[in-house]
């Protein structure tokens, strides 16, 4: 499996509109955070992503993306479902299933509502079937697994993807809380990617602490940061990371930010 960050930003991205703090006018191209998502490509040729942010067609140019098998949604937030329009070229031949919780996929097609009732002909639409899940969906040799976690007060999914009989790869954005039931659903895991917003707190979102702390409880073998702000360059949170680990006295699970265009082989 392998796996490529598409996007490492938070809503507004970075650099943000209007900015001139350090990291918005950083020329490090770490420090350019795309809206957050994840493409995922399993072994037998499986080619799927979560999340379609406002950037997904740029994001799909730059990672060579040329067909999908499926879309799978976190939440229906503008960051997370806005490039949901550019799935079109990918949708051409065959309709593309969206996934997501019962919410997600409501409030996805009252504002994709054109999608799903008759328009003009000419322009063209994406071509997708939403489908709200519960319980783990299979494509090809990769198993997703849906996830409940908390984003302040709104009910969303995170996804653990597995494929055979290797340990499994979480990715957990825009979280405030994890509950207990859903730390079991995780189970072993070799790669986290989890949403960290910065080190002061947020109500809706993981800071560094708390997402670093919870990668613990969990234990995974790796971990990656996402859906972060302009608050930090990527150095920074990198030596933030690092110090973490020392105080906690674990110097061999690898913990840093990831960034976009990062490519993780399982």
């Amino acid at each position: 499996m392998k796996l490529t960050i598409l996007g490492s930003g938070t809503s507004h991205g970075v650099p943000v509109v209007g900015c001139g703090c350090p990291v918005c006018q950083s020329e490090n191209s770490k420090d350019k955070r795309m809206r957050a998502s994840l493409f995922i490509e399993g072994n037998r040729g499986e080619r799927t992503i979560i999340d379609t942010g406002p950037e997904f067609r740029l994001q799909a140019i730059r990672a060579g993306i040329k067909k999908l098998d499926g879309i799978f949604l976190t939440h229906a937030h503008a960051d997370h479902v806005h490039g949901l329009d550019d799935v079109r070229p990918l949708s051409r031949e065959t309709p593309l299933p969206v996934y997501g919780n019962s919410e997600t996929i409501n409030e996805m097609k009252e504002r994709f509502s054109y999608i799903f009732r008759e328009t003009q002909h000419g322009g063209g639409k994406p071509r997708i079937i939403p489908i709200a899940v519960s319980e783990p969906v299979v494509l090809g040799g990769l198993t997703f697994t849906p996830i409940p976690v908390k984003h302040g007060i709104l009910d969303i999914l995170g996804w653990k993807i597995e494929e055979d009989a290797a340990d499994g790869v979480v990715y957990l954005t825009d979280t405030s809380e994890i509950p207990a039931a859903s730390r079991k659903i995780i189970g072993k895991l070799a790669v986290l990617i989890i949403g960290a917003l910065r080190i002061r707190p947020h109500e809706t979102h993981f800071s560094f602490e708390q997402a670093l702390n919870a990668a613990l409880e969990i234990g995974a073998k790796q971990v990656y940061l996402t859906h972060i702000c302009h608050d930090y360059l990527h150095g920074e949170i990198v030596e933030y990371c690092r110090n973490f680990m020392k105080e906690q006295g674990l110097r061999g699970i690898p913990a840093e930010p990831s960034y976009d265009g990062l490519e993780i082989n399982l």
